[in-house]
């Protein structure tokens, strides 16, 4: 991402439709874990860092990490301070550290052998018992100036981001796409970009004639986490989640500087 990009994400993360709306999918599927406990978070390539201000709110224990200088900076402007930079690869905590670690649209963004090696230190780091829900991409038959922007290396399907989290010893309990009554819109949406119009990264505010649309594709993903809180998984979106748990019994693994 560049240096405007992470200025668009300071600005949209709190209140942009996408995010919102992701937020409230997210809340759903870990609710019956975070809610009325006390539990130390990883948020694990935060961005800018709205996310660390909405899990403390639930009076958790967050802390974060970003490769980017621009999204460590950000996170200090909003005011937090156990945030590091640093990489998913190479998580500088020590190991079962936390009991619920967040990976939201990040994975995506190294390759195969790297988002092996991520996932492999996000179980590290996690308790035995603990959970992880990873977000990423889906499809990569999607793929737009958007990812070019964003330096999207991979986007995964569903069954593939299951498999990988079971190779690294996980047990998926959830595992979902989302973002899917927009699905059409957004097909339309690559579309006009292959025909050179609206090029480039989708995190940016919405031209001003477009606001009203902010509320209604809001709506759409508020409707999404209501059915995904039934318990639904839906067959396709924009986007694969998995909520996954390191198993109770686990084998010793290596030790990381930070407490």
């Amino acid at each position: 991402m560049r240096e405007k990009d992470f200025d668009h994400l300071y600005n949209l993360e709190e209140k942009f439709w996408w995010f919102v709306g992701m937020r409230a999918i997210t809340d759903v599927i870990v609710d019956r874990e975070v809610r009325g406990r006390t539990l130390r978070i990883l948020d694990a390539g935060c961005g800018t860092g709205y996310n660390i201000r909405h899990y403390e709110q639930g009076g958790h224990s967050v802390f974060a990490l970003d490769l980017a200088a621009e999204a460590i900076t950000g996170v200090q402007k909003r005011g937090f301070r156990k945030v590091c930079q640093a990489s998913i690869t190479d998580i500088p905590y020590r190991s079962e550290s936390f009991d619920v670690v967040f990976s939201f649209d990040v994975v995506q963004q190294v390759s195969a052998e790297l988002a092996k090696q991520a996932i492999r230190e996000m179980y590290r780091v996690l308790k035995p018992g603990g959970h992880l829900y990873i977000r990423v991409a889906a499809f990569e038959w999607l793929r737009s100036s958007h990812d070019q922007e964003l330096q999207t290396v991979h986007r995964y399907t569903r069954r593939e981001l299951r498999a990988r989290l079971e190779d690294a010893g996980f047990e998926a309990l959830r595992h979902t796409y989302a973002n899917t009554f927009l699905f059409p819109v957004v097909l339309l949406r690559r579309f006009v970009k292959t025909l050179g119009i609206g090029r480039g990264s989708d995190v940016k505010p919405l031209p001003t004639a477009l606001a009203w649309v902010d509320p209604l594709f809001r709506r759409s993903l508020s409707i999404e986490a209501r059915v995904l809180s039934n318990g639904a998984a839906f067959p396709f979106g924009l986007s694969v989640i998995c909520y996954a748990r390191r198993p109770e019994r686990s084998g010793s693994i290596r030790k990381s500087p930070i407490e």
